[in-house]
């Protein structure tokens, strides 16, 4: 490749012999404790949404230990788990809105925390006017503004960015 040709870079476009991943991803992180009742109702949903996949991570440890501004990723301390739903379909994805639906009373509020590693452009996304600190603050909680200044101060004109990324406080 020719490195003038940095813009080939950018090209999101996947050439997978596989096509492109039939999936779509949400997660939630819970502070609470989830009553039998709902869990039983949340164990049936899932047992009637062919293709949905339930990840539930324990939190607490060590973990809660860290001060949640000592690295990028806050949740910490108070956290009792997160559930990441993988969705495998090639079809409508309002199944999987359903369970996420459901989910609202048990998960985070103010904002409704998710987890970065599976983007979901629901969560909102750079470019199309809405304000980064509104994603932001689902992924980085009050780390956000700390991770822009860092943006800012080594990729100022926003060489790597996609979707949902941090954008430097100039954007």
């Amino acid at each position: 490749m020719d490195p003038k040709q940095t813009n080939l870079l950018l090209d999101r476009k996947t050439t997978s012999t596989f096509g492109p991943s039939p999936f779509k991803a949400k997660s939630d992180y819970v502070k609470t404790s989830i009553a039998k009742p709902a869990l039983e109702e949340l164990w049936k949903k899932a047992d009637n949404t062919p293709g949905l996949v339930m990840e539930w991570n324990p939190y607490g440890g060590k973990m809660s230990q860290i001060p949640e501004s000592e690295t990028p990723f806050p949740h910490r301390a108070g956290y009792k788990f997160k559930i990441q739903y993988w969705y495998f379909t090639n079809d409508t994805l309002e199944p999987l809105q359903k369970v996420y639906d459901f989910m609202a009373p048990y998960a985070t509020q103010s904002p409704r925390e998710a987890f970065l590693n599976y983007r979901d452009l629901d969560v909102g996304k750079n470019g199309n006017g809405e304000d980064p600190n509104v994603f932001g603050a689902k992924y980085f909680k009050g780390n956000f503004e700390r991770l822009r200044k860092v943006k800012t101060e080594f990729d100022p004109g926003n060489f790597f960015r996609n979707e949902q990324s941090i954008p430097p406080l100039s954007a």
